[in-house]
């Protein structure tokens, strides 16, 4: 079968995946989830189940890996995570293995009403420093399936350089470099820990201003925990940023090496949409200057 693109990954593909494979489902609505995912579609069925179907090849080794390590991590966790409850096979013109899950309720936080962000991010390092207590024997090592998040900042040391060499007549090159530089000449010296790969705004879900659930796992492994951090800085500030990185118990390396994950995706964001997304090139920036801005009180 040939790749999918996003555009052919739709409401009636799904209902006739669910009809031949689950069809204790098929008299079940399907409609599109709001806000959608790039790495994976997602459409509602019924009230109480979704359908995650990964957009692109590159995205396919997360469904086996979520249906067996989710239902291992979740009775562990202080917090709802998803936890499949079906597995579909390639069918119907779509290629890859493709996901059912029970619904969890609520709205993500990157457009939830939150007034103080503070208790919500000490909910969220309660999460990850329960995360990365579990044990870690047999969980996937950095690789492809979750681009290399829990391995070395190394794996985008070129991209980064490139970046930063794309805008350095808008930002401080130097010390942007210096921050690269510094998270690189670290390590992590502990044993591999649980990480989530994916600690993003829209991958934590909030009712009435509360922490209620952590989804997307497709980037999860086993490693360094300094990649779980850079919420810090894309969705935390002020008072909560300074509660979440007093209640994580990690070393100012691993902060270091935070600062530069964070640093990576900012860079690239900046520098492949300042031209056609100002909205988002803009959300980039901000992370950019809190970040050398950050490296600069530190040092």
């Amino acid at each position: 079968m040939s790749d999918c693109s996003v555009r052919e990954i739709d409401a009636a593909l799904v209902a006739r995946l669910i009809r031949s494979q689950f069809p204790q489902w098929s008299g079940l609505s399907v409609t599109a989830a709001e806000p959608n995912g790039w790495d994976n579609r997602t459409f509602r069925l019924g009230s109480n189940l979704l359908v995650r179907l990964p957009s692109a090849k590159s995205y396919a080794a997360q469904v086996p890996k979520e249906h067996w390590w989710l239902p291992v991590l979740a009775p562990q966790l202080p917090l709802p995570i998803p936890v499949p409850v079906g597995m579909g096979e390639p069918a119907e013109g779509y290629p890859w293995n493709w996901s059912v899950y029970r619904w969890l309720d609520g709205v993500p936080a990157s457009t939830a009403a939150i007034e103080d962000k503070t208790d919500l991010a000490l909910a969220l390092a309660d999460f990850l420093a329960c995360l990365q207590r579990i044990d870690a024997t047999g969980g996937p090592a950095p690789g492809p399936h979750n681009f290399f998040r829990g391995g070395r900042l190394e794996t985008y040391d070129d991209e980064t350089r490139t970046a930063i060499a794309a805008v350095r007549d808008l930002i401080d090159a130097e010390l942007a470099t210096a921050v690269w530089e510094t998270g690189m000449a670290t390590t992590w010296h502990g044993p591999p820990v649980w990480v989530h790969g994916d600690v993003a705004a829209g991958n934590l879900l909030v009712r009435d201003g509360q922490l209620v659930a952590v989804i997307d796992f497709g980037s999860s492994g086993i490693g360094d925990p300094a990649c779980d951090v850079t919420i810090a800085w894309t969705f935390l500030s002020g008072e909560s940023r300074d509660a979440f990185s007093t209640a994580l118990p990690l070393d100012e390396a691993t902060w270091a090496r935070g600062r530069g994950w964070a640093l990576w995706k900012a860079l690239i964001t900046y520098a492949g949409n300042r031209d056609s997304d100002p909205a988002v090139a803009a959300a980039a920036r901000r992370v950019i200057d809190d970040v050398l801005a950050e490296h600069q009180r530190t040092r």
